[in-house]
């Protein structure tokens, strides 16, 4: 069992919800985020999503979009990404951590480094688990394969405008959880209609056997306490890099936690 399994058994068995925050690696500063992680943890996070920074990130919306370009600029790619992973694990063996990312920054680091070393590498480092947004199900059936050999897990997204079909894919390959888009575009955008949410998870759950997080437009504490009532994760991005995006160094951590510990509470209320 991997380790996102195990958290989530754990969580179903307590009747909780898991809370998923995001943050692109290296924003807003190179050297903040095994930091940030740690905070995160303390505030209530179950499982972690680290950004790898892309420069073409196709379905993030303006806010990430920004992040990712300044983690750039300050230098961050994959070896560093994985360099953080390694810091976090120092303190922490238990929160399940996973990169999401696009398919240029994996493929480019197997050319640099040699076949097979993205993933032996990020599972000595103590990733669980890689969403690659541009990566479709039935392109991955290998890569799946020797993520499960190394202990991770395949996430998949699906969205509103997913068919069953599609559906049946994904649940062929996907592993730990698969991520519920819960608006037609880029993360961060619109408002989150919570009644389409109720009505889909039920459709996906008829062919996807593994837990379902929702995200993409949960900004606050209602919104997240309102999906937590049909979905079995929570995750929320784009609002925690707008919190912390113009705050000095000494307060990304602080602001983080406040704002998690307030959208913990209302999941578990």
């Amino acid at each position: 069992m991997s380790r996102i399994q195990d958290t989530f058994a754990q969580l179903q068995a307590k009747g909780r919800k898991a809370l998923i925050p995001y943050v692109t690696a290296g924003f807003p500063f190179a050297d903040i985020t095994p930091a940030l992680m740690h905070g995160m943890v303390e505030a209530g996070a179950d499982v972690i999503e680290l950004g790898v920074p892309f420069s073409d990130p196709m379905a993030d919306g303006p806010v990430i979009q920004k992040a990712g370009e300044k983690a750039l600029a300050l230098g961050i790619g994959m070896v560093q990404v994985l360099d953080m992973v390694r810091s976090f694990r120092q303190r922490n063996q238990s929160t399940p951590v996973v990169l999401m990312g696009y398919a240029n920054p994996v493929e480019r680091y197997d050319q640099i480094h040699g076949a097979g070393a993205f993933v032996r590498n990020a599972a000595e480092a103590g990733v669980d688990g890689i969403l690659v947004v541009d990566y479709p199900p039935e392109e991955c059936e290998d890569f799946a394969a020797q993520l499960r050999a190394h202990g991770m897990d395949l996430i998949f997204l699906l969205a509103p405008t997913s068919t069953e079909a599609r559906m049946q894919q994904v649940a062929r390959v996907a592993s730990g959880y698969v991520y519920y888009v819960s608006l037609k575009g880029v993360t961060g955008s619109g408002a989150l209609n919570t009644e389409e949410v109720a009505a889909m998870l039920p459709v996906i759950r008829r062919h996807v056997r593994i837990p379902v997080g929702v995200g993409f437009g949960i900004r606050d504490a209602a919104t997240a306490q309102a999906i937590g009532q049909v979905a079995d994760a929570v995750v929320i991005g784009s609002r925690i890099i707008q919190l912390i995006e113009d705050q000095p160094h000494e307060k990304v951590v602080a602001v983080t936690v406040d704002f998690l510990r307030g959208v913990r509470k209302a999941l578990d209320a």
